[in-house]
C-alpha cells in the first residue's frame, strides 16, 4: 500500500513490491498471481463463509448471514479497518482494480448462494443467487464508493432488508 500511494498504483512494479517485503519476485507469485491481487485479496469470504456455517440451524438464513457477517468484522481492529478503507480508496481509483473487484462481487454472491442453499438443504439455485444477490445489492447501496464497508453499517443492512422484504409483500 506504501508503494501504491507513493508512486501510484500503474508506476509501481512487482519487483519494487517484492524487494519492500524482502522476498523474491518468484516468491511475490507464489503469493498473488498478479500485481491486482496484492490488493484485491482478502482473507474475509471464506471466514464469513465459516461463520454462517457455525449458526445454529434454526436461525433464518438471512439473520445467520448478518450473525456470521458481523462476528467477522466486529473482530477487526481499527488499524484493520483503516487498512480497509486504504483499500478500498485505491481500488475506487484504478480502473483496472475496480473491474476485477466487481469481478469479485460477482463470485462473493456465488459463496453466499452456496452456503444460503447449504442450510437450507437443497442444492445452490436461482433462488439462493437471487436472495445472495440481494444481500450483496444492499450492501453495494449503502455502501459509498471508495468507503468500503464500516462496522456500523449492520444496523443499516438489517434496516434495508426490512424495507425490501416491506416492500416485496406489497408486489
Amino acid at each position: 500500500m506504501r508503494l501504491f500511494e507513493e508512486q501510484g498504483y500503474a508506476a509501481t512494479t512487482v519487483e519494487q513490491i517484492a524487494e519492500a517485503a524482502e522476498v523474491s519476485p518468484s516468491t511475490f507469485f507464489r503469493y498473488f498471481p498478479t500485481k491486482e491481487d496484492t490488493i484485491l485479496s482478502d482473507d474475509y469470504d471464506p471466514m464469513v463463509v465459516e461463520a454462517i456455517r457455525a449458526q445454529p440451524p434454526d436461525v433464518p438464513v438471512m439473520r445467520a448471514i448478518l450473525r456470521g457477517m458481523r462476528g467477522v468484522f466486529e473482530k477487526l481492529s481499527e488499524q484493520e479497518w483503516a487498512s480497509e478503507r486504504r483499500r478500498m480508496r485505491l481500488i475506487e481509483t484504478v480502473p483496472e482494480l475496480r473491474n476485477r473487484q466487481q469481478q469479485q462481487t460477482v463470485a462473493a454472491v456465488g459463496l453466499l448462494a452456496d452456503v444460503i442453499a447449504e442450510r437450507e438443504g437443497r442444492p445452490a439455485d436461482e433462488n439462493a443467487r437471487v436472495v445472495a444477490g440481494a444481500l450483496v445489492g444492499i450492501v453495494l447501496a449503502i455502501s459509498p464508493p471508495g468507503a468500503g464497508f464500516e462496522p456500523h453499517d449492520f444496523d443499516r443492512i438489517e434496516l434495508a432488508l426490512t424495507a425490501l422484504k416491506n416492500s416485496l409483500e406489497d408486489f
